[in-house]
Parts: C-alpha cells; sequence; structure tokens
C-alpha cells in the first residue's frame, strides 16, 4: 500500500528489453541507499514494482508486458516519482492507493493559475474510469494523491500547489502527455456492491 505522498523524485537511466518487457535501472541517489532492500515494494509513477537490485544509487526493477500494457512512462528514459510502500505505523497523508495503475489518462490543459502559483490540470480519464471520479474525491496521477476539483464526463481537474509542481514530476506536464492514473480504492468497491447482480 501507498499514500500518494512522493518521497523523491528519481530518473530512468537505462532500459533492458526483455523477452517478457524491460528491466528498468532508476537513478535515485541516496533514497535508494536508505532503508531499501531487494524485495522491497517501491511505487514508480504509482506503479507498485519489486526492487530486484541495488548499486551505487540506482535501483533495478523488471517491468511485465503486463505492466507496460496497462502504464505509460515505465519502459523510457525519464524522471519519476517514487514513494516507499507504507508501513503501518506511518502517517498517511495523502489517500489509501494499491499502486496498481488503473488506466491512462491524458492531459488536456495545463494552466497556471494568476498569483496563485498553482497550476490547473485537466485531465481525460478512460471511459471505465471515469464513473469512479468524484468532485472532493482522490485520485492519483504518477503516483501523486491529488483531491479532485471537478468531474464532468470523463474529465476532471485538480490544482497542483507550488510544492507539488516542485516535489514530483507533475510540474513538467503539458497537453497531450499521458499519465497514470489510479482511482480511488473506496470507490471502485462501492461501485461494486451497489451493483444488483455480481
Amino acid at each position: 500500500m501507498f499514500t500518494g505522498i512522493v518521497q523523491a523524485v528519481g530518473r530512468i537511466s537505462a532500459v533492458e528489453r526483455r523477452s517478457e518487457g524491460v528491466q528498468v535501472a532508476v537513478d535515485a541517489g541516496a533514497f535508494a541507499e536508505k532503508d531499501i532492500a531487494v524485495g522491497d515494494s517501491i511505487a514508480l509513477n504509482g506503479c507498485c514494482l519489486t526492487v530486484v537490485a541495488i548499486d551505487a544509487g540506482a535501483m533495478r526493477f523488471d517491468v511485465s508486458s503486463e505492466t507496460l500494457r496497462c502504464t505509460t512512462g515505465l519502459d523510457s528514459i525519464g524522471t519519476v516519482n517514487l514513494e516507499k510502500a507504507l508501513r503501518l505505523s506511518d502517517r498517511l497523508g495523502g489517500h489509501l492507493m494499491s499502486g496498481h495503475v488503473d488506466g491512462v489518462g491524458i492531459v488536456e490543459r495545463a494552466e497556471p493559475v494568476a498569483e496563485e502559483g498553482s497550476v490547473l490540470l485537466e485531465v481525460s480519464a478512460p471511459s471505465e474510469l471515469a464513473r469512479f471520479v468524484a468532485s472532493k474525491g482522490s485520485i492519483a496521477i504518477d503516483g501523486v494523491s491529488l483531491t479532485v476539483n471537478t468531474a464532468d464526463g470523463s474529465r476532471f481537474s485538480v490544482n497542483l500547489i507550488p510544492h507539488t509542481l516542485a516535489e514530483t514530476t507533475l510540474g513538467a506536464l503539458r497537453t497531450g502527455a499521458r499519465v497514470n492514473l489510479e482511482v480511488d480504492l473506496i470507490a471502485r468497491y462501492l461501485e461494486r456492491l451497489s451493483r444488483r447482480n455480481y
């Protein structure tokens, strides 16, 4: 489990193609050298992956072809948001997340908000996920826990405060960018329970 509170920004520095998926090396500096061991779960842009090796500040992860099919940004060089798995003693600063990406959204608009230093981000979600997104509910974008401002059809908006822009990869998002989405766990279960026929 994760909370969507990003602990570091790392960089995928190498991608090695395998018969099934890829292995990626993530340069994470001090983040990789403190309290992380082979076998630990780390969220990369919101996707829970297992550390398979650690070497001089770089972590390696195997990414299956199924994970690549359901996500974006895990098979190419670039920056990624990093979060260690939640411990039972940790503060729950964001919202409960599984690290299982539900789908890929598209940034429709990234517009600075005058005088606030924040950015209004509008994203379109796949139609099968849109019903789980509600105003004032929680959503994870590339592993960052955010509060939904508005939800209308398949589109929703969030406000990115200056701290989020500075401490995560979301400040670099532009119109047309693809992002990993994880909808609220509770919304998924409520939707299932509300069905009359299983």
